[in-house]
């Protein structure tokens, strides 16, 4: 099995090159959806993260506001520090039995928004980044989420600079040149990393 990792920054296209290497053929798995999951109501994380940040971050319902959340971690440095310690270990757990459980020589690719700010980027066989100049990355931030351009741009800082991903990725996709040219990239990438999962 060759185990790939998807990522780049917010706004940079992750989400639709990982829907389109599932059209490929390739076996995928999304880091956002596990985070999500790991804080459902009734969990252990939704109860860490109620314990540490307080009840303001539940909704009415009992599930994470996460705008209210949102407001608070990305203020504060130490707060986001203290969520990622409560979820990222539980999505890295079941990212690894994914792994475990598929068969051999498929090209599987997780997407993971944070992976070289958590230092995971050394566990997988390649690392994509999916890419987009900062202005444009800025400009869908803002069109995505809603936000101010001082709030986008907070956002965008919470993360290393896209320029830094791109640096260490083994393989990069832009994302903003066009969808016919994006599609372009992932068909070529696709089929040389499934070359190489058969060869392994």
């Amino acid at each position: 099995m060759l185990r790939v990792a998807l990522t780049g920054g917010i706004a940079t296209g992750k989400s639709y090159c990982l829907q389109r290497f599932a059209e490929f053929g390739a076996a995928t798995i999304d880091a956002d959806v596990l985070a999500r999951e790991a804080v459902a109501p009734g969990s252990a994380g939704l109860r860490a993260v109620v314990e540490r940040f307080g009840a303001g971050v539940l909704g009415d319902d009992g599930t994470l506001d996460r705008p209210a959340l949102g407001r608070v971690v990305f203020a504060y440095p130490k707060a986001r520090a203290a969520l990622e310690a409560i979820i990222h270990p539980e999505v890295y757990r079941r990212i690894g039995e994914w792994f475990v459980n598929l068969p051999s020589s498929t090209v599987a690719i997780a997407d993971i928004p944070l992976l070289f700010e958590t230092g995971h980027h050394h566990e997988f066989d390649a690392v994509i980044v999916a890419a987009c100049e900062p202005e444009e990355q800025v400009r869908r931030v803002m069109a995505r989420d809603s936000l101010s351009e001082a709030d986008a741009r907070a956002r965008i800082a919470a993360q290393w600079p896209i320029a830094e991903k791109v640096a260490r990725a083994t393989d990069v996709i832009w994302t903003d040149r066009g969808f016919a040219e994006t599609d372009a990239q992932i068909r070529t990438l696709h089929a040389r990393l499934t070359t190489d999962a058969r060869g392994r």
